[in-house]
């Protein structure tokens, strides 16, 4: 049927889609606000925009400008702006819909003292040896086989502050053995609640297959390393005539050459301490060991050397002409300078070429750094660590020089130094990296990347109208939240492997194809079925993702036209409820709303039913039903004479929780208000199951435990009756009964005889478990009594 405007009503919707107009110009006007009252881009990361805040902070706080009538003002502005772009899901809504999608967000009303910013505000952040960790990297990084020491600390507690100089001693003196971390459980309360902190600071070590170890001894920085290289597995060995020949000559094998410190009556020896630290330092690529030459002068002497000295030997030296052999005598006693002397020395990672490149990458896995040229100096030293790291996933780590093979490079769409993962099957399935080019967040994408099921896309394989269904992400590389995206779409792809492919296009690279589905804000992440095309608006993890993807096979949410409104919800079935939310697609709120929304229908399946009105789509429906403003939620009731046309929601929070229990007190009881005489004549003296809730009116628990009650006797009726006992009203009911706190849940079944007042107590306030915890106690009984009546029938 055709939906007609009258003139009226076309008025009226010209000067709607005017209002939107207007809403869309502001929003691209003022898109960068937050950004520009910082002064940072849009790809900044989380502690430049910290760095920025704070900057400015102290120039424009109140305190410090206390004759300026506009300061508290303007420092409100600036508040706001970081509050909103150091949230992950809240910076992502700015991106795409301004500040009109930050309606529900009330964030950035109030400030701290300038001194909280000046001492305590973002304490690690100018120390390049302690990498500040943010929810959405933390796990990459402790799993990246590394060892980690991380502080979790809050900004207000002064145990923390005494701590910091210490820290930043103790992370610069063990640079490279160990990574030092700190997490600001100030702005990760989330991350901080589920690792279980709660006290500051809390120091833990981490490390790949191996619990975290939580450390307790004093705070300085002796104590502190001497806890840390508990943990460092790498040893030193000591070498004698009898075991030094062999160890040398049996390197080449091994491909792993040997630092040997040399310890003579002259000159300085390295210390036991950084000897073990240039074990840890050089773990996976050099031997470490040293020698006395006190008890081995004979061939210390024959090796030439008559004072304490340390020396590189490569795989393959040769002893008897180490010049020959590519030794390296190194002069330093300081664990960095000899580390990095090393590692210039070992050999650099193998070059494909490109006649070989598809025929490799059919058979192995492959980490592959592209560079534009043989001086591309786009690696570091570090990264010579990758193919240790990596070698359990059995990823081989090697490079391709594109000006060798321009076409192949242009085929994978690489246009500049990068690194990418191929699959091992075949050229064509791989995923370029977008992250920090740094070593932990290398080897977490690595081991990601192998294990998932996300590849790169380009105009050749973007998926077709005519090909299975897709989930494809469009994204920036700039875009910080969508790096935090990429880890949750590799975790989600595990769970949906052969039933949905993933694949991800960078924008700045395919502009054209971005334009062409209407790409405006990153990242976007799109459902392609066939002709359907579904947009993802939920939180950014794998969990959510995984509910858009079981909502869209089967919806939760009803789409309702004006025609399927009368039909469903004006004529609905007398016993029949429904929930209805009326919105705008261009609406923040509503955009808010809508993963909370199909959760809650999800929740509410066979109770409540649930749908969803599209007011733009349909403004003078919506207009006719008086809906004022977006969103509109609204529930209409069982019919009768004396209920209401409708009710609406005016709570405060709009979770899939609050939304649920609302809605759940509009249910019709099925559970039985008891009195004390009731209780005794149906409950123990009666011959059905009963199920008691004993509650207080007063009772807040009680209150929300009420619906989950409601829906636990619709659950078990027909096998288990359901009551309730007003504790307040007859106390000594309760008593007799043995209730201490409300709510108390107790069973009641009946087996023959009368019951025992005491019943027997449920430890559980779910309705689901509370069900199946009844269902498998009546099984038991009903064939108890089977049993009985077949024994009696033998007899």
């Amino acid at each position: 049927m055709e939906f007609v405007l009258s003139k009226g009503d076309h008025t009226r919707y010209l000067r709607f889609l005017l209002l939107v107009l207007v809403c869309a110009i502001v929003l691209v006007c003022t898109d960068q606000d937050y950004y520009s009252l910082l002064g940072v881009s849009k790809e900044a990361s989380s502690r430049e925009i910290r760095q920025a805040f704070k900057k400015l902070a102290l120039k424009l706080h109140p305190d410090k400008n206390q004759n300026d009538p506009n300061a508290h003002e303007n420092f409100l502005k600036i508040n706001r702006a970081y509050e909103v772009l150091k949230d992950e899901d809240l910076r992502k809504k700015y991106d795409k819909y301004g500040e009109k999608g930050l309606e529900d967000q009330q964030q950035g009303g109030r400030y701290e003292s300038w001194h909280f910013y000046r001492y305590d505000f973002g304490i690690y952040d100018d120390d390049p040896e302690i990498i500040t960790l943010d929810r959405g990297e933390f796990d990459a990084a402790v799993n990246s086989g590394e060892l980690w020491f991380v502080n979790f600390y809050s900004p207000r507690c002064s145990h923390c502050h005494d701590l910091a100089p210490t820290w930043r001693e103790f992370a610069k003196e063990m640079d490279g053995v160990i990574r030092i971390g700190a997490v600001n459980c100030g702005d990760n309360r989330m991350l901080c609640r589920i690792k279980g902190i709660n006290s500051y600071p809390s120091l833990y070590v981490f490390k790949t297959g191996m619990q975290p170890v939580k450390y307790y001894g004093d705070r300085s920085k002796e104590s502190l390393k001497n806890f840390a290289m508990q943990y460092v597995t790498s040893t030193v060995t000591e070498l004698w005539a009898g075991n030094f020949v062999n160890a040398i000559e049996t390197s080449f094998a091994s491909g792993l050459g040997w630092l040997i410190t040399f310890c003579a009556e002259r000159g300085d020896c390295l210390s036991y301490q950084t000897r073990l630290k240039l074990a840890g330092m050089l773990e996976g690529l050099v031997n470490v060991g040293w020698m006395d030459c006190g008890t081995q002068g004979e061939l210390c002497d024959n090796l030439d050397i008559s004072s304490s000295t340390t020396a590189y030997f490569p795989p393959g030296a040769t002893i008897n002409n180490k010049e020959k052999g590519g030794v390296l005598f190194l002069n330093s006693l300081d664990a960095r300078e000899i580390y990095q002397e090393v590692m210039k020395h070992l050999p650099d990672f193998e070059i494909i070429s490109a006649a070989s490149l598809e025929d490799r990458l059919a058979h192995h896995r492959w980490l592959i750094f592209f560079q534009f040229g043989e001086n591309d100096k786009s690696s570091v030293q570090e990264f010579k660590k990758l193919k240790f790291l990596l070698k359990d996933e059995h990823i081989q780590v090697g490079k391709f020089d594109c000006l060798s093979s321009p076409t192949i490079c242009n085929k994978l769409y690489v246009y500049q130094p990068c690194l990418a993962v191929f699959k091992g099957k075949g050229i064509e399935d791989y995923e370029i990296h977008h992250g920090k080019k740094i070593l932990y967040d290398i080897v977490a994408f690595a081991k990601e990347s192998v294990n998932s099921h996300v590849i790169t896309l380009g105009p050749q394989n973007f998926p077709g109208k005519e090909k299975e269904p897709w989930l494809v992400d469009f994204f920036a590389p700039w875009c910080p939240p969508c790096r935090a995206l990429l880890p949750e779409l590799r975790k989600a792809s595990k769970h949906l492997y052969g039933q949905l492919k993933f694949g991800t296009l960078d924008c700045t690279v395919h502009e054209g194809l971005c334009n062409m589905h209407n790409i405006r804000a990153y990242p976007t992440t799109v459902v392609f079925n066939q002709s359907d095309v579904h947009e993802y608006e939920g939180h950014h993890s794998a969990e959510q993702i995984l509910e858009f993807i079981e909502d869209l096979r089967n919806p939760s949410v009803i789409s309702l036209t004006p025609e399927t409104f009368v039909e469903l919800v004006d004529r609905r079935k007398r016993e029949e409820i429904w929930m209805v939310d009326f919105y705008a697609p261009w609406c923040g709120p509503c955009q808010a709303l809508m993963p909370e929304w199909k959760k809650m229908a999800r929740m509410l399946n066979g109770l409540i039913s649930v749908g969803s009105v599209d007011c733009q789509k349909y403004y003078s429906f919506c207009h006719q039903e008086s809906v004022q403003g977006y969103p509109e939620i609204r529930l209409f009731p069982q019919k009768s004479k004396t209920t209401h046309q409708y009710y609406s929601y005016n709570g405060w929070h709009r979770d899939s929780y609050s939304l649920r229990g609302w809605a759940l007190g509009y249910l019709p009881q099925v559970s039985v208000d008891l009195t004390p005489q009731s209780f005794t004549e149906k409950v123990l003296n009666g011959k059905d199951h009963w199920v008691i809730d004993f509650y207080a009116p007063w009772c807040g628990p009680c209150q929300n435990f009420a619906p989950e009650f409601e829906i636990l006797a619709r659950a078990v009726k027909g096998k288990v009756k359901a009551g309730k006992v007003d504790c307040q009203a007859y106390g000594q009911t309760c008593r007799s009964a043995d209730i201490r706190a409300y709510p108390t849940v107790k069973f009641y079944p009946y087996q023959g005889m009368k019951k025992s007042v005491l019943g027997e107590y449920i430890d559980s306030r779910d309705a689901k478990g509370i069900a199946d915890i009844l269902n498998e106690k009546v099984e038991a009984i009903e064939d108890k009594g089977k049993r009985k009546s077949r024994n009696k029938v033998r007899t």
